[in-house]
């Protein structure tokens, strides 16, 4: 969070027709949302004021027009909320995104209201699922069992061995937010199946029935 109660964001994009068009969507949201930094390449969301920025707003394609997948991860593995905003709409890109740990997958043309729903949701750690992204977790999924990721396996796991959220966190070297956040992709990808998991009980249900623990682990 930025001063008070705003919402704070760095935009990372290439085209300076989008930072002027995102900025103005935040700056007209109720209440407005802060754009601390933005630029065309990753020094934005590392370097102050945009380091320390609530969510990353993040082109996956800039100058050399390959996937910024690295850099993805070392955001999310730096513990911040990324949102991927691109104009990439196939679910292979999205299910990637989405198992390096992006917050959530936009493409550019889902508009202004899932983009600003989208950074409201991940500045208070909520999750979100805008319509792209619904229906790449649809397609990537057998009818009664969801795709996880070996990581949101492993945070699963260590979840239900572990008291609390910041011991997994301890353990696996990120933060608690992140733990958090592999958390409520999970139960979106249960839910995405008919499957809804709530609790952590629901969870360890799931996860037994799928094989992915034994009753003896727990």
């Amino acid at each position: 969070m930025a001063t008070g109660d705003a919402i704070t964001v760095t935009l990372i994009d290439d085209h300076p027709v989008v930072l002027a068009g995102v900025e103005y969507w935040y700056s007209t949201a109720d209440p407005p949302i802060e754009v601390v930094a933005s630029g065309a390449t990753m020094k934005s969301a590392w370097t102050a004021p945009g380091d320390s920025a609530a969510v990353v707003v993040l082109d996956l394609q800039l100058a050399d027009r390959q996937p910024v997948y690295g850099d993805l991860r070392r955001l999310v593995d730096a513990g911040r909320q990324v949102i991927v905003y691109t104009m990439r709409d196939d679910e292979k890109t999205a299910l990637t995104c989405m198992d390096i740990g992006a917050f959530t997958f936009l493409t550019k043309a889902e508009g202004d209201e899932h983009l600003v729903a989208a950074t409201v949701a991940a500045a208070h750690d909520l999750p979100y699922t805008p319509p792209a992204l619904a229906g790449a977790f649809g397609a990537d999924t057998a009818p009664d069992r969801p795709k996880l990721s070996l990581r949101e396996e492993e945070v699963l796991i260590e979840w239900f061995q572990c008291e609390s959220k910041e011991l997994v966190a301890q353990k696996l070297g990120i933060t608690p937010r992140t733990v958090n956040s592999y958390l409520d992709r999970v139960r979106i990808k249960y839910a995405n199946v008919g499957r809804e998991a709530r609790t952590k009980a629901n969870l360890v249900a799931r996860a037994i029935q799928d094989g992915l623990i034994d009753v003896d682990d727990l």
